[in-house]
């Protein structure tokens, strides 16, 4: 993998780069489409590509190791030929699902011991065994295994978890680099920043991370509850950290606002269920605002969704038909909503793009910020 910061704004830390991978080149900052389950829920993947314009998307350790499990992986020669997807795909490594499974888990120096959400079975991540999953997978980009901290959380406890993720990332890194792509192709190892929101702690961790000299970085451990100015600060703490000449990847973020502003503290890459999972429930974000469709006020709406950009949904359906379908409990409104939704998050991502390459990217984003946010 390789990267390379093609433009610099000069008022904030954005930049715009090019990632070069196996699959394909990644234009950044970029926003990353979640399917969980080897599937972006009710997208196929030509309008990922043609409708969404999705450069790369996302797989979960954990739920593809469970379903269909790591038998029918490789059988199948990867998640990119399972599910037909072409482009880059990254892998979470689980560690942000163990965290949720808080009542059904035991961690321990080996690694963590849990129970599966789907029928109650016991099953043991290690380090080692995550680095193998991920191999079986298939990713292009695979995630160290960490320990996600909840928020609030005691200094000690941020710590003794921050050093924890640390001796597994020694691990995972000893793993990776001992084994081979099953594929025949180039996989590369992200390592993950934690230490909660102690600015103390993230400084080790990100000075630990850098010193492994990995092709690529993550935060983790940020958009868990805390407030927002909290993760700005801490991002804007541990990207004056990281290097600057690798990519940077700010995991689970976020609202469009959230994403605006990680660009404007140097991040190239982000990752959210918000648009899919908001669009099922009538949350749309536009160009304008937030809409929530199921309101009374877009019943006789025959505007289109969001004539602001280039989605062929946004752009030929109008709010009343999504309404009624939503009402309705159509499955077609989860579809348009989510494609829209992502449609809108990748718009605005190769928005920053132009900014950033051509000048006045702050006070473009620092006008958009307040114009996402606005409810309508």
């Amino acid at each position: 993998m390789k990267f390379n910061i093609q433009h610099q704004d000069t008022q904030c830390k954005a930049r715009n780069g090019l990632l070069k991978t196996d699959h394909g080149e990644i234009e950044t900052p970029i926003f990353m489409p979640v399917g969980t389950a080897g599937s972006v829920k009710a997208v196929h993947q030509r309008e990922l590509t043609y409708d969404i314009r999705a450069q790369i998307i996302l797989g979960n350790t954990y739920h593809l190791y469970l379903r269909p499990g790591l038998e029918i992986l490789e059988k199948a020669g990867g998640l990119h030929k399972f599910n037909g997807w072409t482009g880059p795909i990254l892998t979470d490594s689980g560690g942000y699902q163990v965290f949720s499974l808080a009542e059904n888990r035991k961690i321990t120096e080996e690694g963590v011991v849990f129970k599966s959400h789907i029928d109650g079975s016991r099953h043991h991540f290690t380090p080692e065994g995550v680095m193998d999953i991920q191999r079986v997978i298939g990713a292009d980009i695979v995630m160290a295994f960490d320990e996600c901290t909840p928020y609030p959380c005691e200094w000690s406890y941020a710590k003794e978890s921050l050093e924890l993720t640390h001796r597994w990332l020694k691990r995972c890194i000893q793993q990776f680099d001992s084994t081979e792509s099953r594929y025949g192709y180039n996989q590369t190892l992200f390592p993950i920043v934690q230490g909660s929101t102690y600015r103390d702690l993230r400084r080790i961790s990100a000075e630990f991370v850098a010193e492994q000299g990995r092709e690529g970085n993550a935060i983790g451990g940020l958009s868990v509850g805390e407030p927002a100015e909290m993760m700005y600060e801490i991002t804007d703490h541990v990207t004056d950290i990281l290097p600057v000449d690798k990519p940077r990847y700010l995991m689970g973020v976020g609202t469009p606002a959230n994403v605006l502003e990680g660009i404007a503290l140097g991040i190239d890459m982000f990752d959210c269920v918000m648009p899919t999972r908001n669009a099922r429930n009538g949350m749309l974000f536009t160009s304008e605002g937030i809409i929530n469709i199921r309101n009374e006020k877009w019943k006789d709406d025959f505007s289109p969704v969001d004539a602001g950009f280039h989605s062929h949904v946004s752009n030929f359906y109008s709010k009343a038909y999504l309404r009624h379908l939503t009402i309705s409990k159509e499955i077609l409104a989860a579809q348009i909503a989510s494609i829209h939704n992502l449609s809108f998050y990748l718009w605005l991502v190769g928005q920053a793009r132009e900014k950033i390459r051509s000048g006045g990217f702050l006070e473009w984003k620092n006008q958009m910020v307040e114009t996402v946010s606005r409810r309508l």
